[in-house]
């Protein structure tokens, strides 16, 4: 049980690390590895009404490692903390990250990402 912790801190801190260095690149990332092209944003699914998939997805994947990685209570609480202003604070960086610019879907998609897992697992811990 302590190495499965172990390994899903490390994937954790790893999802983390690429997901920081996806949001402040500027230019897409993952369009120039799937496309090569900065400009091409890859889809996964359509956007649900105005919140982005993509960042509701990323955002989903940080949180379940996270959470599963630190359920410690004070830990956890300190993680859901971090995934809300990570969420926040990286879509604002898209002001000032040239080739990128923020939108308020993609903050609703973060934020909605953090939000929907941490509802999940308060229930799941809640009745089982």
């Amino acid at each position: 049980m302590i190495k499965l912790n172990k390994f899903l801190k490390v994937i954790f801190h790893f999802i983390n690390l690429l997901l920081i260095l996806f949001y402040l690149y500027p230019g897409s990332l993952s369009g120039y590895i799937l496309y090569n092209d900065l400009t091409k944003q890859p889809q996964v699914t359509g956007d649900f009404f105005y919140i982005s998939s993509n960042h509701f997805y990323a955002f989903a994947i940080l949180s379940i490692f996270g959470v599963l990685a630190y359920q410690n209570k004070k830990k956890y609480f300190f993680l859901v903390k971090y995934l809300f202003l990570l969420s926040i604070i990286l879509e604002l960086f898209h002001y000032i990250v040239p080739n990128r610019m923020f939108q308020l879907s993609d903050l609703l998609g973060n934020f909605l990402g953090v939000l929907v897992i941490y509802i999940l697992y308060n229930i799941k811990k809640k009745y089982v």
